[in-house]
């Protein structure tokens, strides 16, 4: 996995085709942990060595992704684990990935690294809009610094699944 600074990303919008929820464990905190065991079971997770994660199909796709047509969506999006809520981004406090400057981004008087997967369908390359730069990417640093639960910029459009396809969650 390549992981690319935040400054060589013109926008980023959750295009709902699923591969992060198709091809990378979920990592979970023991609260989150305990959420999903109480509302879904203990066969809804696993241990590894010292992590928690979402138990995985026999395709290697999350037990909670689920399809609506050629749209993905989270069967957890209410009680979506933090690390499912970032995914392309990583927000760290020192840069792991180099370009350094191409990856600092400020926040409250705070300096953060922010990268993004390579793999995310819904990045679009180039340089970064007024909007990405000041909501997007500050909304998942208060999600990274769990100043924010909600989502709104971070995630697919679930409101538009509910109206047009009565499906609800």
């Amino acid at each position: 996995m390549l992981f690319v600074p935040w400054r060589y990303i013109a926008d980023w919008k959750c295009v709902a085709c699923g591969k992060c929820c198709r091809f990378y464990s979920v990592v979970l905190s023991f609260p989150e942990w305990l959420k999903i065991v109480k509302n879904y079971g203990i066969d809804k997770t696993v241990s590894g060595l010292n992590k928690l994660f979402i138990t995985r199909r026999n395709d290697g796709s999350c037990v909670f992704l689920c399809k609506l047509s050629n749209t993905h969506f989270c069967g957890l999006q209410f009680m979506k684990p933090k690390a499912c809520k970032l995914w392309p981004f990583k927000v760290l406090s020192k840069p792991k990935y180099g370009y350094v400057n191409d990856a600092v981004y400020y926040y409250g008087g705070d300096r953060f690294f922010i990268y993004a997967d390579s793999n995310c369908s819904g990045l679009v390359y180039g340089e970064p809009t007024e909007k990405f730069a000041k909501y997007t990417l500050n909304e998942f640093v208060e999600i990274a610094l769990e100043r924010r639960k909600d989502q709104s910029k971070t995630t697919a459009n679930i409101r538009f699944l509910q109206t047009y396809t009565g499906f609800r969650i």
